[in-house]
């Protein structure tokens, strides 16, 4: 009997296992077998918080505040010290009641400023323009510049970026910090506008559990709970990315293979590849040429011009009845049998063998992140149209349907990990036989499981939104697709499980039992490797 057929049962199936209660297989959509609806709740507290402008600075506010009572300073002296120190409260108390005079040295906040001549005129160390001492400001340290210079100079440095926040007296030899208090007085509206968003993004920048989401226009900043265990956020934007390196959720891969991924994406390499596998050096300048027309006789467009034969890439000089013919050259026997073309050949064979496979596991890396493109826009079609006609000839509410928003959802979530499954797959070793075969069985149970719910959530759903008048068969339908949803869900989150734990479920020590307990074929599969597909006869339809 053929693996395939062979009945299959859950019985050796431990905890943990891809076929638990909720497997694929054991799907019975019976009317009244299920509950009208199943909540589906992640087993991940929420371990971050999402930030608008506002609450950060509230959070700001609050900081300032505080120094200013404990220290007992201003609050621009406040704003340089916490600006020093990336805004860490704790740091900022801990570093002034250790060395309050050496804090203040380095921050820049002097109080003895240097004598200056009680004259009501003064000389600006900038232009060397006399004027008023009306006319001239000077930072705690008592160098005086007329307000002409200082505006240009604040100025400047707020345009440059977010140094200006540590800006310092012009004169070259003094570390006098320029407060907010006189950026206040000599900024103009805009600049005065330009320091606070520097302010307020330096409160997140500088923070070790803060950071902005990386959506494009997006707002919102992350405080995220550093010791946590899922590094998954979600932003109000409905932007979801990894906390920890930035890029998009990636589970079941970790941070650094996403990273190698993403460059080989990018990467010269794959282009390289290319070049060994369809062209070949000029004999002569070594220069690779791609061969674009029928004819044998190659000419390098280099400048060295060399004619040669595309075939054995020996001199086109040479060429004739001693070689077999223009056109039937049989050079390539004659220069393997001589060992002159063993290396080359055997790095073109190597190359075109890895390029077919990162084609292979990039192209279904591309195609499940279109597909769960194309799941957000029928989702969002679904929430701003459908879903209010559906309720409309249902006669149910639209909070009674949120089981088809949240089959949606399942279904996007579910194409992001099969995306990332094949970047896992990818730099899964070549030689480990048995997890490669076990990764693809249940790499193709879980497409398997999510092509069901998507079949369900999109073609078996359109019978009734073309309905005119309610269908006694809803209620079925609610129970069927409430249940694909949990169980592709259960099932997903075991997978993303099973391949951060890096497959040890198939760590076959054992050579005398690896052969027989590691199968690969679907129905061997022993305890924890077994799962299920549903057979025909499970389908209600």
């Amino acid at each position: 009997m053929d693996p395939e057929d062979e009945p299959r049962d859950n019985e050796s199936a431990g905890d943990g296992d891809f076929c638990s209660d909720d497997g694929i297989a054991d799907c019975d959509y019976g009317d009244a077998d299920f509950p009208e609806s199943q909540e589906i709740v992640s087993p991940l507290k929420q371990n971050y918080t999402i930030l608008s402008e506002a609450d950060i600075r509230q959070r700001q506010e609050e900081d300032i505040t505080q120094i200013c009572a404990i220290l007992s300073v201003s609050r621009s002296a406040a704003c340089n010290l916490l600006c020093h120190y990336k805004w860490n409260v704790s740091k900022v108390q801990d570093e002034w009641f250790a060395n309050e005079e050496n804090v203040c040295k380095v921050v820049g906040l002097l109080h003895n400023p240097v004598n200056t001549s009680n004259s009501r005129k003064l000389n600006c160390g900038i232009c060397f323009e006399s004027y008023d001492r009306s006319k001239m400001s000077a930072a705690s340290c008592g160098h005086y510049f007329c307000n002409a210079c200082w505006k240009g100079y604040i100025s400047t440095s707020i345009n440059e970026g977010p140094g200006c926040l540590m800006l310092r007296c012009p004169d070259p030899s003094c570390n006098a910090a320029v407060d907010w208090d006189m950026i206040d007085r000599l900024a103009g509206f805009e600049e005065k506008e330009k320091y606070a968003r520097h302010l307020l993004r330096s409160y997140v920048e500088d923070s070790k559990k803060i950071k902005w989401c990386p959506s494009p226009g997006c707002e919102f900043a992350v405080d995220f709970d550093i010791n946590s265990i899922s590094y998954d956020v979600c932003c109000y934007c409905s932007h979801s990315f990894c906390w920890n390196c930035i890029e998009e959720v990636h589970r079941p891969v970790d941070c650094g293979t996403v990273a190698k991924w993403i460059i080989k994406n990018n990467a010269e390499s794959e282009n390289t590849n290319w070049i060994l596998v369809n062209s070949k050096p000029c004999p002569k300048c070594k220069r690779p040429i791609e061969k674009n027309q029928g004819c044998m006789h190659m000419t390098c467009r280099a400048p060295c011009k060399f004619e040669f034969c595309w075939l054995c890439l020996g001199a086109w000089s040479e060429h004739g009845a001693i070689t077999g013919g223009f056109y039937s050259c049989n050079g390539y026997e004659t220069a393997r049998r001589d060992g002159m073309y063993d290396e080359s050949e055997k790095r073109r064979k190597r190359a075109k063998l890895s390029l077919e496979r990162y084609t292979h596991y990039y192209e279904r890396w591309v195609t499940n992140e279109s597909s769960r493109k194309k799941a957000l826009e029928d989702l969002h079609i679904m929430q701003t149209n459908k879903l209010e006609k559906l309720s409309l000839r249902q006669g149910q509410s639209e909070a009674q349907l949120k089981f088809i928003i949240d089959a949606w959802l399942q279904i996007v979530e579910c194409r992001r990990v099969l995306k990332w499954t094949y970047a896992y797959g990818y730099y899964l070793p070549e030689h480990d036989d048995t997890k490669r075969q076990f990764f693809e069985y249940l790499q193709g149970e879980a497409e398997f499981g999510l092509e069901r719910l998507h079949q369900c959530a999109e073609k078996e759903l359109q019978e009734f939104l073309d309905a005119d008048t309610p269908m006694k068969g809803f209620d079925n339908f609610r129970v069927k697709l409430t249940r694909l949803t949990s169980v592709t869900h259960n099932y997903f989150e075991n997978l993303v499980q099973a391949l951060e734990r890096g497959l040890m479920d198939v760590d076959c020590s054992d050579p005398q039992t690896s052969s027989k307990s590691c199968s690969s074929s679907p129905g061997n599969m022993p305890g924890k490797m077994k799962s299920s597909k549903a057979t025909e006869a499970d389908d209600p339809s």
